[in-house]
């Protein structure tokens, strides 16, 4: 049961707050200040979840700061037990702490990971928080600039006996964003979720830096109201959005889910404790799968189907939208930035339940599940006429790219560049340095299959090479290249042994079954650094030890110098997006090699040496007699 009193005491402290200000990747979206709103935003919906405020306001300041403003309970102005500070001091100056670790405090909360507001204060150059408490007529403030405490917590004027709440306001500091201007578009669209989201919470926007003024948003309808609005089609199947609620002892959902025609609107939006999961995860992986194993069984059961025709999930959901929110009292994230749900433990119930509800709905509406089946088997007849003769790029108007790719905007394959990049960590900070117009990266789930002796037909069955088959938009073993969406291809890997062990089975696997894409110069190895050289008020990259000894004699620079710093890169996730756009992704400043083969019968045959499983005993002898020639870190 959720506690009415909001103390000190109820604050619990994991770690300190260094870290971001090294690292703010790995805590927030560094390409703008969105994020920083967006968290502050949070904990006030936070405090409506519970039940403690009704109304939020926002402003946008003229000189780059924001006021974010609410009626909850106020944060705590008491000392805090153990840490001899104030619970607001407490809370801006500690990464992993907060009061939303357990339930009493807040049953539902998208701040369970506790990093939220002390990132803001971390990332900010200045940050003022003004308290109310009820019962204290007392107006309290405290002052933070870059994650310090400025001014400490004190009695700056009175204040009613009966007003309560919080306002922050913050000025993002720039150095640590791509572009001091938020996406003000993006904001719009987030508050108006959780207006519908939260029924009855009004959240005010006034704007005086973008010109949009000032717009409230405030609803009390349901989610297939709102998501018929928004879609504002004639044609829905159903013509009223079908509506899912559930409600346990594990969560609360609210799901709305249509069919139609028009792809250029499709809406597929899901939420976790009314914060935007842009990436979906455990919630929207049992909703679709709820989805796509209630409508085929329904076809079965109805013999709908037609002989020897396949209906697979994405034959179901091409033509559908939908919105999902859920609540959880411990919901579990991948990463800092809340865009993925890992909470792995309701799928199976969720999806059950789901599942439940959607075999009621279809067999209480067959005039409308029929309408579904219809869409579905025409979507499978198409995909099966175009299967023969079509490429990963032209599969259909609406073909569908890998979830892990995050495309560049250009069409031009002439500059499009596409990385290929070793594991999440090194993609998120890759998808910060790039060039958002004409640079895509695709993250790679470990080393990929040793593809040297496997058919260009068996190696589909890889997810690994089926994302890259269909980002490049070429087959394996396929000549035509008229579909190739980007003009390079760039293997990014770490630059210890491990990195250039899966930058090895990638250029087999590029060699052997996309040969055309090697002799027409589209293949290229990136080279990011191994180290970096401080030197006084310099910085050099060395791509490797025989590198950084030819910088040190260039700039005559002994390797004991009291000034000389060097630091090895562990992987291309140590590196922070400034330095990995400067050193491997900037076409100014970069470093790439094309893969070509000079002499393709000598190359090959040592590639296959290499490679094939049929050679161990030569390899075992050339590594004997010539290993010292490999390049080692």
């Amino acid at each position: 049961m959720v506690k009415k009193t909001y103390t000190a005491s109820d604050i619990e402290i994991l770690k300190g707050i260094e870290p971001v200000q090294k690292r703010p990747g790995m805590y927030t979206d560094t390409s703008n200040p969105n994020h920083l709103l967006q968290e502050v935003i949070d904990n006030c919906v936070d405090e409506s979840i519970a039940g403690f405020c009704n109304s939020i306001d926002v402003q946008i300041n003229n000189d780059g700061s924001y006021t974010v403003s609410d009626d909850g309970r106020g944060m705590p102005v008491d000392i805090h037990p153990e840490y001899k500070k104030t619970g607001v001091e407490v809370i801006m100056t500690n990464l992993h702490s907060g009061a939303k670790f357990s339930n009493k405090n807040y049953k539902y909360s998208g701040g369970l990971h506790g990093v939220g507001v002390s990132v803001v204060s971390a990332l900010s150059e200045s940050l003022i928080i003004n308290i109310e408490r009820s019962g204290d007529t007392n107006l309290y403030q405290i002052t933070f600039s870059n994650g310090l405490v400025k001014n400490k917590l004190n009695a700056i004027g009175k204040s009613s006996i009966n007003s309560h709440g919080t306002s922050i306001t913050f000025k993002p500091n720039n150095e640590y964003f791509d572009s001091q201007d938020i996406e003000i578009t993006r904001l719009h669209k987030l508050i108006e979720a959780k207006s519908i989201l939260k029924p009855g919470l009004e959240i005010t926007i006034d704007d005086s830096k973008y010109n949009t003024g000032k717009k409230v948003y405030c609803h009390s309808g349901s989610l297939d109201k709102f998501l018929k609005s928004k879609l504002n089609l004639s044609n829905l199947l159903p013509e009223k959005p079908l509506l899912i609620e559930l409600e346990n002892d594990s969560f609360e959902v609210a799901a709305t889910v249509c069919w139609h025609n028009n792809f250029e609107n499709i809406i597929q939006d899901s939420y976790v404790n009314l914060i935007p999961t842009s990436d979906g995860g455990t919630h929207v992986n049992s909703l679709k799968s709820a989805v796509a194993d209630s409508i085929r069984d329904f076809m079965i059961s109805h013999k709908i189907t037609p002989k020897n025709l396949k209906i697979i999930p994405d034959d179901i959901w091409k033509n559908t939208s939908y919105l999902m929110s859920i609540k959880l009292s411990d919901p579990q994230f991948v990463g800092q930035t809340k865009n993925k749900l890992q909470s792995t433990s309701i799928a199976s119930k969720l999806s059950s339940q789901l599942k439940d509800r959607l075999e009621l709905w279809l067999n209480n509406h067959s005039e409308s599940a029929e309408g579904i089946c219809s869409l579905a088997i025409q979507n499978a007849q198409e995909r099966l006429t175009n299967s023969k003769n079509k490429t990963t790029k032209n599969t259909t108007k609406n073909s569908i790219m890998p979830s892990r790719l995050s495309d560049c905007s250009s069409k031009d394959i002439n500059i499009n560049e596409l990385f290929l990049v070793e594991g999440d960590s090194a993609g998120g900070s890759a998808k910060q340095a790039r060039d958002r117009k004409f640079q895509a990266i695709l993250p790679l789930r470990g080393k990929i299959l040793n593809t040297w002796e496997v058919s260009s037909s068996k190696i589909l069955e890889s997810r690994e090479v089926q994302d890259i088959t269909t980002a490049i938009g070429v087959r394996p073993g396929d000549s035509d290249l008229s579909s190739l969406r980007y003009g390079k291809i760039c293997i990014l890997a770490d630059a210890d042994s491990d990195g250039l062990h899966i930058a090895t089975l990638l250029i087999a696997l590029f060699v052997k079954h996309f040969p055309d894409l090697v002799l027409n110069d589209h293949i290229y190895v990136a080279l990011p650094p191994l180290y970096r050289l401080d030197y006084k008020n310099s910085t050099l990259y060395a791509i490797s030890d025989d590198h950084m000894n030819e910088l040190l004699n260039k700039h005559k620079i002994k390797s004991d110098n009291n000034n000389l710093a060097i630091t090895r890169f562990k992987g291309l996730g140590e590196m922070n997006p400034s330095q990995l756009r400067d050193t491997t992704l900037s076409p100014i400043s970069r470093k790439l090699l094309l893969l070509s083969l000079d002499d393709k019968s000598k190359d090959l045959k040592k590639l296959n040496m290499m490679l094939s499983k049929k050679t161990a005993a030569d390899r075992k002898l050339w590594l004997e007699k010539k290993g010292n020639l490999a390049q080692t870190s």
